[in-house]
C-alpha cells in the first residue's frame, strides 16, 4: 500500500488544458517501441510502491530475479519503454537500485522486451531519519526505528532511515559532478514559508519551536536536480516526493509541507526567485536562466480533488517557464473512475487525467503523479499514463485493489 493515500483540494484549475492523448495500454507499449527515433525523449516518473517495513528488505527481495512485484514493475516500465525514469517510493539502497536494474528491467518480463539503463543515480532520504525531537507535538520523543510514533519524529515520515526513498535510472549519461541535492535545505530558510502554526496559542506559525526549525528540511525525502547530457544539450531531471497532505491534524504541518515542497521546483525554475536556494554542497541559487528541464515525480497534489492546500499544484501548473499544455491521460483511468464511483462521482477534475487508484469512499482516484517539461528547450511531442482498460490485456499489470504492482501508474512525456 502506497504511503501517498490521500491529497488535494477543490480548487480552480488555473493552467488549461490545451491537448489530450487517450492511449490505452496497448497503445503505450506501441508507442513504447516507436518513440525513440529522431531526437524524441521519454520522461517518465512512476511510484512504484518498492518499499518495504524493514531495512535490508527490499535488497533481499530483489537479490533473484523472481520477486513477483518487482517483476510486474519491470515488466510496467518495459512496456512504456522511458528513457529517463524516476521511481519513488524505492527504499535507499544502492546495491538495491543495481539489483533491479540487473535482475528485472534488464531481463525481458512476460514477453516484453528488457530495457537497459547504464546509468542511474540515488541518494539518501530524510524519511525515517531521527531528529532526537517531538516533531508531532505528542509529548514524546521517539528514536528508536520502528517503534509506534518513530515516523512521526522522524526528519520524513519512515520507519527506518531511507524508507519511500527515490532512485532515477537513464539512458544517457547523468553529469554527476553537477548533480544538486537538497536533502538539507531548512524549511525556515524558503521566503513566505507556510510553517504550521498551533491554533491553541496566539502566536503565528508556532507548531514547531525555534530548535525544531533549525533541524527540519523542507523535503521529506529529498529533491534532486539531475542533469542528463543528451547529446549536446543538458536537460535538467528536477524529482522529488513531497509528503501526502494528510495524516496530521488542525495545524495542517503535512499540508503545509507539501505545498512548499511543491512551490520549492517553481521557485528554483523561476529567474530570480530561487536565490535563496542552497544545496547540500553550499552551492546557492535557483537553475540557471534558459537551462531546459523535466520535473517529475509523485506530488501528491491534484488541481481540483482530494486533500491539499488550493494551488498547491497550481505553483507548477501556473509557472510561465514550465509547459503544462498537454496533461497525459488514459483511457483506463476514466473507465475506472466509472466503475468504482464513490469519491469520484464528486471529482471535479476530469478522470482521464488521474494517474493514481486510491480508496473510493475518500479520497478517489486523483491525478498526483506529474512530468512537466520547461518551455524552454523542449518541445512535447506526447505522453499517457499506463493505465490499461479492463479489456486490454495488459490491464493484469495495474489491476484493482490489492494491486500487483501499485496504487499510482507510471506517467510519461514524450519531448524533442
Amino acid at each position: 500500500m502506497s504511503l501517498t493515500f490521500s491529497r488535494l483540494s477543490r480548487v480552480a484549475a488555473g493552467g488549461a488544458i490545451a491537448a489530450v492523448v487517450l492511449l490505452s495500454s496497448a497503445g503505450a507499449a506501441a508507442a513504447g517501441g516507436q518513440h525513440g527515433s529522431g531526437d524524441d525523449v521519454r520522461f517518465a516518473t512512476f511510484n512504484a510502491s518498492l518499499n518495504r517495513g524493514v531495512a535490508g528488505q527490499l535488497r533481499a527481495d530483489l537479490s533473484t530475479p523472481d520477486n513477483a512485484q518487482a517483476r510486474v514493475i519491470a515488466e510496467i516500465v518495459q512496456r512504456a519503454r522511458p528513457d529517463v525514469l524516476l521511481i519513488n517510493e524505492f527504499d535507499y539502497d544502492p546495491v538495491a537500485a543495481t539489483l533491479f536494474r540487473d535482475n528485472y528491467l534488464a531481463v525481458g518480463q512476460n514477453g516484453a522486451r528488457p530495457v537497459h539503463y547504464p546509468y542511474h543515480f540515488i541518494a539518501p532520504s530524510n524519511t525515517g531519519v531521527a531528529s532526537g525531537l517531538d516533531l508531532n507535538n505528542d509529548g514524546t520523543v521517539v528514536t528508536t526505528p520502528g517503534a509506534p510514533g518513530y515516523g512521526d519524529d522522524a526528519l520524513g515520515f519512515g520507519a527506518f532511515p531511507g524508507q519511500f526513498g527515490m532512485v532515477v535510472y537513464s539512458r544517457y549519461p547523468i553529469d554527476r559532478r553537477d548533480v544538486r541535492t537538497f536533502q538539507h535545505f531548512k524549511w525556515k530558510d524558503m521566503p513566505g514559508a507556510l510553517l504550521p502554526d498551533d491554533p491553541a496559542t496566539p502566536a503565528p506559525a508556532d507548531f514547531y519551536s525555534q530548535q525544531e526549525l533549525r533541524v527540519l528540511p523542507l523535503s521529506s525525502k529529498s529533491h534532486w536536480d539531475v542533469p542528463i547530457e543528451i547529446g549536446r544539450r543538458t536537460v535538467h531531471f528536477l524529482v522529488s516526493h513531497p509528503t501526502p497532505p494528510v495524516f496530521d491534524g488542525a495545524e495542517d504541518r503535512n499540508g503545509r509541507r507539501n505545498f512548499d515542497e511543491i512551490g520549492f521546483w517553481s521557485d528554483y525554475v523561476t529567474p530570480g526567485k530561487g536565490r535563496y536556494v542552497y544545496d547540500d554542497k553550499g552551492h546557492r541559487g535557483g537553475l540557471r536562466p534558459g537551462s531546459s528541464f523535466v520535473i517529475a515525480g509523485d506530488q501528491n497534489s491534484d488541481p481540483l480533488d482530494g486533500d491539499s492546500i488550493p494551488g498547491a499544484a497550481q505553483q507548477l501548473l501556473d509557472n510561465r517557464w514550465i509547459d503544462d499544455a498537454f496533461a497525459p491521460s488514459s483511457a483506463g483511468a476514466a473507465e475506472a473512475a466509472t466503475l468504482q464511483g464513490g469519491a469520484n462521482a464528486t471529482h471535479r477534475s476530469d478522470p482521464r487525467f488521474d494517474t493514481a487508484d486510491f480508496a473510493d469512499t475518500a479520497p478517489g482516484n486523483l491525478r498526483a503523479d506529474y512530468v512537466l517539461p520547461s518551455k524552454a528547450g523542449l518541445k512535447v511531442r506526447g505522453g499517457g499514463v499506463f493505465w490499461p482498460v479492463q479489456a486490454d490485456p495488459l490491464s493484469r499489470l495495474t489491476g484493482v485493489f490489492p494491486f500487483p504492482s501499485s496504487d499510482h501508474r507510471l506517467v510519461w512525456l514524450d519531448v524533442r
